[in-house]
C-alpha cells in the first residue's frame, strides 16, 4: 500500500503496530519449545494471491504474505521503529544520502543458499529494470541512477545500491529520504536470489514451489483460488523467536462466509463489517484497528466527460462518505475530507490530514453538485451525462459498494451507471490497464508520510490509472522529494493535497477502519498500520486446548 491496493477503528492518531490477543499471560510466549499446545493458526484471504513475485507485486495480500515468509535489510518493530533484519547492524552518513548495511552471517534461503548483499542488489535491480514491468519501481528509484535506469536512459551499474562484498551493502540516494530506513522493512526492498529465480523463468512466484523464501516461515503449498499454507522455515536465522509451527489460509470473498467459519472454529480470525460489527462489539473477541487507508473514485481521462473537473467535482460531492462508511463498513470507518487519510504523519510531530482541513465540503457542495455537472458537461463539449460504467471487485463488499455510489449519482445527480463486478485481480488488471470508465479503488500507506499517496498521481506515474496529467502539481512533488527542510516540504505537499481536490483526478469517498474477532487462545498477533496488514513473528497459541 501499496500499503499499496487493497480488496474491497480509524484512529485520530496512528501507532505503527498494534498486538492483539495478547492476553494476561506469558506475552513474549516463551520459545516454542515451551509451548504445549498445538502451534498451528488459521487465517483468512480475502481473495487469491494475485502474485508471489517480489518484483512485480502490487498489492496487501501479496505483500502481507511476504512479510512471513522473506525478510528485509530492516524489520518494522514492536514500537514501530526499524529494528535488525537481515542487516545487523548499519551506518548512515552525515548528508543522509549513503546509507552502509552489515548482513548477518546466518541469513540463509530455504534451499540453502546464503542471503547476500548481492540478492539485495539483484532484487533492487531487477524491479528497477524496465523490462521486468514493476509498477512500485518508483519507490526503489530513489536511490541515485534509479530514475534514469527505470526510464530506460540509463544502466544497471549506475544504479547506486552495490554489494561491497557478500556481507556489505552500500546504498546512494538520490536525494534525502527522513524515512528510509523505515521503507527497507516494505517487501518491494526485499532480496530475490538471481539463480532461482532465472531458472524459474515465467513460473518465478506463480506457485509454492517456484518462490525461494528467506523469513520466518516458507510457502508449502498454494492452491489457486482456494487456499495457501505457511509453515515454520528452519533454515531462518532467528528461528527460535518462531513460535507457530503452520498458517493455513483459507480464500473467502463473503464476509459472512468468514463470520461462519470463525463460529464454527474453523479459522481464528476475520474481519467484520455491517450488522456483523453491532453483533459482535460488546464481545471480549473484538478489536478496531488503525489503518492509514482511502477508498476512492478514479476517474479515467480516457472518458470525455471525466476531463472536466466539474464533472469530477460533482460526481465526487454527490457520493455521502459517512453514509457509505456506514452502510458499507460501519466498522470504525469516517467520511473522506480529503486524500491522504487521518492520522498521517506531518512529519512534525502533527496530522497532516487536521493540518490541510475538509478540502471536500460535501455539506456545502452537494446543493450545487447537480447544476456543477451540467456546466462540466457543457465545457467539455459533451450534450448528456454519457453510459458509463462503474467498475469494482465480486465480493459482497464490493459488490454494495458499487451499488451504493450507483444509486447516490441516481439520486443526487440524476444519472445512471452499469455495475461492473469482477474478481480483485481483474479489477487490479483493468486499472492498471487503463481499462475502465470509473473504478472503486482503496490505497493504503507504504510508510507514514502522504508522498505515498500523492505521488502516485505525478504525469505517468505507475499507478496513475485515470491518466491525469497536471504539470504544477508535478512540480510541487518534485519540490518536496528534493527538499530537506521537513516544513518547507510539508507545504509542498499541502499545496499538491489542495490542489489535487481541486481537481479532483479521484473522488475520496471513506477513510477506512476495521473491525476483527480474534480468538482468545491467539497471543502477540502484530498488526501494522502501513505497509503489510501484520508480522507473525512473534504469534502463539496458548490456552486454546
Amino acid at each position: 500500500m501499496a500499503k499499496k491496493w487493497i480488496p474491497i477503528g480509524l484512529a485520530a492518531t496512528m501507532v505503527a503496530t498494534l498486538a492483539v490477543g495478547c492476553g494476561d499471560k506469558k506475552t513474549d510466549g516463551g520459545s516454542s519449545d515451551d509451548l504445549k499446545e498445538k502451534q498451528e493458526l488459521n487465517l483468512i484471504l480475502t481473495d487469491e494471491l494475485p502474485t508471489m513475485d517480489l518484483s512485480k507485486a502490487t498489492n496487501t495480500l501479496s505483500f502481507t504474505m511476504f512479510a512471513q515468509v522473506s525478510e528485509g535489510l530492516i524489520r518494522s518493530g514492536k514500537d514501530g521503529k526499524p529494528e535488525a533484519g537481515v542487516a545487523e547492524k548499519w551506518e548512515v552518513s552525515p548528508d543522509g544520502l549513503t546509507y552502509t548495511f552489515h548482513l548477518r552471517e546466518d541469513a540463509k534461503w530455504t534451499n540453502g543458499d546464503n542471503v547476500t548483499a548481492h540478492d539485495f542488489e539483484y532484487s533492487w535491480k531487477r524491479t528497477l529494470n524496465p523490462d521486468t514491468g514493476s509498477q512500485y519501481s518508483f519507490m526503489v528509484a530513489w536511490v541515485k541512477g534509479g530514475t534514469e535506469y527505470n526510464a530506460g536512459k540509463g544502466s544497471a551499474d549506475d544504479v547506486a545500491v552495490k554489494a561491497k562484498d557478500d556481507k556489505t551493502l552500500e546504498v546512494t540516494l538520490d536525494h534525502p529520504i527522513p524515512f528510509f530506513l523505515e521503507q527497507m522493512a516494505f517487501p518491494i526492498f526485499y532480496p530475490q536470489n538471481k539463480k532461482f529465480v532465472e531458472a524459474q523463468g515465467d513460473k518465478y512466484g506463480a506457485d509454492a514451489a517456484t518462490t525461494l523464501y528467506s523469513g520466518p516461515f516458507k510457502m508449502t503449498a498454494w492452491e489457486h483460488e482456494q487456499s495457501a499454507v505457511i509453515e515454520k522455515n528452519d533454515t531462518y536465522w532467528n528461528k527460535d523467536r518462531v513460535k507457530l509451527s503452520k498458517v493455513n489460509f483459507q480464500v473467502v470473498k463473503d464476509s459472512n462466509a468468514s463470520v461462519n467459519l470463525y463460529e464454527s472454529n474453523m479459522v481464528d480470525r476475520t474481519g467484520l463489517v455491517r450488522d456483523q460489527v453491532d453483533n459482535y462489539k460488546s464481545s471480549t473477541e473484538f478489536s478496531t484497528v488503525p489503518e492509514l487507508t482511502t477508498v476512492y473514485l478514479q476517474y479515467n481521462q480516457r472518458v470525455k466527460a471525466l476531463q472536466s473537473a466539474k464533472v469530477r467535482q460533482a460526481l465526487t460531492w454527490s457520493v455521502d462518505g459517512d453514509a457509505y462508511a456506514d452502510v458499507i463498513y460501519h466498522n470504525g470507518s469516517v467520511g473522506a475530507k480529503g486524500y491522504n487519510p487521518l492520522g498521517m504523519s506531518n512529519g512534525q510531530g502533527g496530522d497532516f490530514t487536521k493540518d490541510v482541513g475538509d478540502l471536500i465540503n460535501r455539506k456545502d457542495n452537494l446543493p450545487k453538485a447537480k447544476a456543477t455537472l451540467a456546466e462540466g458537461l457543457k465545457e467539455a463539449g459533451v450534450s448528456e451525462f454519457p453510459k458509463i460504467k462503474l467498475l469494482a471487485d465480486d465480493g459482497d463488499v464490493g459488490k454494495k459498494a458499487a451499488e451504493f455510489v450507483k444509486e447516490q449519482w441516481r439520486q443526487n445527480l440524476g444519472i445512471d451507471v452499469e455495475v461492473e463486478n469482477v474478481p480483485y485481480k481483474l479489477r487490479l488488471e483493468k486499472s492498471h490497464g487503463h481499462d475502465f470508465d470509473i473504478v472503486i479503488s482503496l490505497w493504503g500507506a507504504d510508510y507514514n508520510d502522504p508522498m505515498t499517496f500523492l505521488d502516485m498521481f505525478i504525469s505517468g506515474g505507475d499507478f496513475n490509472d485515470p491518466q491525469w496529467s497536471n504539470k504544477e502539481y508535478d512540480e510541487l512533488i518534485k519540490k518536496a522529494q528534493l527538499e530537506s527542510d521537513q516544513k518547507k516540504r510539508m507545504n509542498y505537499l499541502y499545496d499538491a493535497e489542495k490542489l489535487m481536490m481541486k481537481e479532483m483526478p479521484i473522488g475520496p469517498v471513506t477513510w477506512r477502519g476495521r473491525a476483527f474477532i480474534t480468538k482468545p487462545y491467539v497471543k502477540d498477533f502484530r498488526i501494522l498500520s502501513y505497509g503489510p496488514d501484520y508480522d507473525l513473528i512473534d504469534t502463539f497459541i496458548e490456552g486454546k486446548e
